[in-house]
């Protein structure tokens, strides 16, 4: 690979994803190199326009009547969702409540549905509040939680799933790109293991929506659950969306009966009834503006199609790979993603031992990643709109900072909250 600037200002120039920069609020004008759009997406352009126009015309003149538009929009965005990023049919996707509350809903419905086995599977490096969620339920329900081992790196191995399911199975929580390596499973192979098992699995897609084809239809998935305010770029503490498969709606009934999902709900009936369809899965009144923001979000990743934001995203994870192996390796750096970029979502990794240092003095001099314990330093790569100058400029950024040892000045140890 040619790793001069110029090849990478050459690859920028063919991009046919380049215009999509422009409609970010402050790529190329803050002088940001960000590389943490797998944690926060940045802002649309068009996003303040639309939700100043929500606030002024729908809820500042409209009031109260603006709820004929409202009351379906969750259904209306996440059809959005299905079809433009995840793959799935309408009817199927519902925006709705936190990535947790979501996938609390799912977990307590899918195990209600496999009565008689006392088993939840999860993985142990796993995002936090999925094993959090997971551990809850178990104890409300007097069950049993195997956590299944897996690579730091390398992400959870097909082989060490199987060993750990049985009959007594109820459901497995996975995720589809792992939040700490960006290491990708194979989302088919894995949810037909527990489904050969006799369980279902909720796939938690916060690291893979907007960013790798998760294809759920073709795939399989009965349930998912995910983030919107990452590569969907909906803006923080947008509200998460979950899936569950057309011909499972009518079989599951979720833990939090709220008027939202009740059938007529404008009745008032005395006995909770759900509605039919995906909408039984809503709980309370739902947050409209920030909805509004993942509209506009979510309708700029259909519109570039997910399958090109991929492929781009593989190839601008490439370039980092290449860099830190001739410029950072030598400094002590090492590679903590799987190297197989099919393997990888739009996230590189490196280890330092020295990361989190590394992290705030790449932040002080205008490149911003993320890190993650122990000593991780994390690229995101959002396709959308970083260029592969982007990535040679902060990959040059850390090398400088590596070889002059700026790092070493900074506090060894993250400040705590108090």
């Amino acid at each position: 690979m040619d790793l001069s600037r110029a090849a990478a200002e050459a690859c920028d120039a063919a991009d046919p994803l380049a215009g999509f920069r422009d409609r970010f609020a402050g790529a190329g004008t803050d002088g940001l190199l960000y590389l943490d759009g797998n944690s926060l997406g940045r802002m649309p352009v068009a996003t303040p326009a639309v939700l100043a126009r929500a606030v002024a015309e729908e809820w500042g003149r409209g009031l109260v009547g603006s709820w004929r538009g409202w009351i379906g929009q969750a259904a209306r965005v996440g059809d959005l969702l299905a079809t433009g990023v995840l793959g799935a049919r309408p009817g199927e996707v519902l925006v709705s409540d936190s990535t947790t509350v979501d996938l609390f809903k799912l977990l307590v419905a899918a195990a209600d549905a496999r009565p008689g086995r006392d088993v939840l599977v999860c993985c142990a490096d796993d995002f936090p509040t999925d094993r959090y969620v997971v551990a809850g339920v178990a104890q409300a329900r007097g069950m049993t939680v195997r956590e299944v081992p897996a690579d730091i790196d390398e992400g959870l191995d097909a082989g060490v799933l199987a060993g750990a399911l049985d009959g007594r199975v109820a459901v497995v929580v996975l995720s589809a790109v792992a939040y700490r390596s960006g290491a990708l499973v194979d989302v088919r192979q894995l949810t037909g293991l527990a489904r050969d098992a006799g369980a279902l699995v909720v796939w938690d897609l916060s690291h893979a929506a907007g960013a790798v084809p998760v294809d759920l239809a073709a795939n399989g998935v009965d349930l998912a659950v995910g983030c919107t305010y990452k590569y969907l770029n909906g803006g923080p503490g947008a509200p998460a969306f979950l899936y569950v498969r057309k011909e499972l709606q009518e079989q599951l009934r979720q833990p939090i009966w709220g008027w939202f999902g009740q059938r007529d709900q404008f009745a008032m009936g005395p006995v909770y009834d759900p509605v039919p369809g995906v909408e039984r899965f809503a709980v309370g009144t739902p947050p409209v503006l920030a909805t509004v923001a993942v509209e506009v979000g979510a309708a700029l990743v259909a519109e570039a199609g997910v399958d090109r934001l991929a492929a781009k995203g593989r190839g601008l994870g490439e370039l980092a790979v290449a860099l830190a192996d001739a410029w950072l390796a030598p400094h002590g750096v090492a590679l903590a993603s799987p190297r197989d970029p099919a393997r990888r979502g739009s996230h590189v990794t490196l280890a330092h031992p020295r990361a989190w240092q590394l992290t705030q003095a790449l932040v002080d001099r205008g490149v911003v990643p993320d890190f993650r314990t122990p000593d991780r330093v994390r690229l995101g790569l959002a396709p959308l709109y970083t260029r592969s100058v982007d990535v040679w400029d902060a990959m040059a950024c850390a090398r400088d900072v590596l070889a002059t040892g700026a790092h070493e000045g900074y506090p060894a140890e993250r400040a705590r909250v108090t």
